[in-house]
């Protein structure tokens, strides 16, 4: 079973995904993750069922790492209502949400607020709009899986050299 499970709303947020290296991160940290595209508003059932074949541990007791997804990321744009069903169907994994920008606004608010604005019980993190949310929320999804890991200093060993190592090119960036 993959530790990371991403759900896109839409085939066309596929691109976005990669080019924002998210999926890199996550195999440069050594995290296991499978990616999947089921829509909120049109396969309804579908993402109930993939959630819940997903992440079976029903709050009692402490989930099954070989069978159980340890945090989901859902990633759409517009109304976005993704990450808060993913949530309603798994409420005791973390589930992370990133606003992607569309083209009706192009500042990516409407997804935000989507979101941010979900129901008390009900918790989405959004680490941010974008490209730099979907980076982000692989690091954050890596260091919630290190909270569980037998060996945490080697996954934050591993999320501290890739930060520094982009840190590094961003100033060479600037300065060339």
């Amino acid at each position: 079973m993959s530790q990371v499970v991403i759900i896109l709303g839409s085939e066309s947020d596929l691109g976005i995904v990669k080019e924002s290296k998210m999926l890199e991160v996550l195999d440069e940290i050594g995290v296991s993750w499978e990616l999947s595209i089921i829509s909120a508003h049109r396969n309804s059932e579908e993402l109930q069922n993939y959630c819940m074949e997903k992440y079976k541990y029903p709050c009692r007791g402490r989930a099954d790492k070989d069978k159980d997804a340890e945090v989901f990321i859902g990633v759409a744009g517009m109304a976005a209502a993704l990450p808060g069903v993913i949530a309603s169907h798994v409420r005791c994994c973390p589930v992370i949400g990133v606003p992607l920008v569309s083209s009706d606004i192009p500042s990516g608010l409407d997804a935000l607020y989507s979101m941010v604005r979900m129901p008390a019980g009900v918790p989405v993190a959004v680490p941010g709009i974008g490209k730099p949310g979907l980076y982000n929320a692989a690091l954050l999804a890596c260091q919630i899986i290190a909270l569980n890991s037998k060996k945490p200093e080697k996954i934050c060993g591993a999320l501290l050299m890739i930060c520094r190592v982009n840190q590094l090119s961003s100033l060479l960036n600037h300065l060339v």
